[in-house]
């Protein structure tokens, strides 16, 4: 039987949601037409929710590849209690990169770093001279790095973390596998690489949105969860939520409950590790209040 965070007394931490406001910039990466994401998502929308599960603390997660979001998601960090952390934008090629880090980290708040390499026009953007350039200025300050990728990249955060040894990384989303047609490989190869990287951590998020919207179940994310489980371990794994993205398949509430059934039996630590102590560690977020 799976533990449940109330039986564990866990603190629940959801280490990636999203927040936008559709009158301040245009998130162009949203599918077409009329759909759930199309409408101004803020934490007075989130708040709630956060509290109906148990939730206490969260990561806020870039959604727009500007530093005009990551300066407002920062804004949003100081207004509300429950936002322990904002993982922001930056241009890692940029030759100012050093700079702009430095104005965000004295705001407060920054504890690390996403770049949309799944989308970027380069497929090996992860591997380019500038961009490693970028990512060692982030490491140089101690942040994360939100690693969002395709499961045909993974095979380029190896020699990524060879280049810069002391980069703290976290694969997004276990970097989005083909749920949906219940394929494994070689998804499940080339993340057990990445596994044997003792700094590389993994979100057991994004899930459902990867699986048949309307038909998915948790045993479909099963074998995606334990194969992260077994290959990573117990203190390497963080839930998150990846609100309000995964509207398109789930209620908030669906998501939690899918990815402790998910992950199967696991102990009373073990639980505590996925749903709030893990991510705590890896950020290093301030949840004492």
């Amino acid at each position: 039987m799976t533990t449940t965070p109330r039986e564990s007394n866990s603190l629940i931490v959801d280490s990636h949601h999203h927040l936008w406001d559709l009158s301040r910039l245009d998130y162009g990466w949203m599918p077409p037409g009329d759909n759930v994401l199309k409408r101004d998502y803020l934490p007075s929308d989130l708040d709630p929710l956060l509290r109906k599960n148990g939730v206490s603390a969260t990561v806020l997660v870039q959604a727009h590849e500007s530093v005009e979001e990551a300066d407002w998601l920062l804004d949003l960090f100081h207004a509300n209690e429950l936002i322990a952390g904002v993982v922001a934008w930056v241009d890692l090629t940029s030759p100012d990169v050093g700079e702009v880090l430095d104005r965000l980290v004295t705001r407060g708040g920054l504890v690390g770093i996403r770049h949309g390499a799944e989308q970027d026009p380069d497929p090996e953007w992860l591997t380019r001279d500038d961009s490693i350039r970028g990512l060692r200025e982030v490491a140089a300050r101690g942040l994360a790095y939100d690693v969002l990728t395709r499961p045909h990249q993974l095979w380029q955060i190896p020699p990524l973390a060879k280049k810069v040894p002391d980069l703290r990384m976290v694969i997004d989303h276990i970097s989005k596998p083909p749920i949906a047609t219940s394929e494994m490989e070689p998804w499940a190869t080339d993340i057990a690489r990445v596994a044997d990287l003792p700094g590389v951590h993994c979100k057991v998020s994004g899930m459902v949105t990867e699986a048949d919207h309307s038909k998915w179940t948790p045993d479909d994310l099963k074998p995606y969860v334990e194969h992260v489980l077994d290959i990573f371990g117990p203190g390497r794994v963080m839930f998150g939520s990846d609100w309000p993205v995964s509207l398109l398949a789930a209620e908030y509430h669906e998501v939690l409950a899918a990815a402790l059934q998910a992950a199967g039996r696991l102990s009373p630590e073990d639980t505590i590790r996925l749903l709030g102590g893990n991510s705590i560690d890896f950020y290093g977020l301030d949840v004492s209040s």
